[in-house]
């Protein structure tokens, strides 16, 4: 049964499923640093259009080889320079 944060295990924090779901995946769990730059990559897909853009940037940073900190910089230079 999930809690009200939606976790199916009470307790388990992010990075506690992050580690579990990398396992599952058998890819490495993603450091502080990627994952505070995949969080801020997210927040400007976010705030610059729906809220649904932030986890489809992501993957598609992912797709297409690009880290995060070099993703979270180019959708920091796309919004910026995207007409309004």
């Amino acid at each position: 049964m999930s809690d009200e944060t939606g976790s199916e295990e009470p307790g388990t924090t992010a990075q506690q499923w992050l580690a579990g779901f990398a396992e599952a995946i058998g890819a490495p769990a993603p450091g502080l640093e990627v994952t505070e730059a995949l969080l801020n990559l997210a927040g400007v897909a976010a705030h610059d259009s729906e809220r649904i853009a932030a986890p489809i940037a992501c993957w598609m940073a992912g797709v297409a080889g690009v880290g995060p900190t070099e993703a979270l910089e180019r959708a920091r230079l796309y919004a910026a320079g995207r007409p309004r």
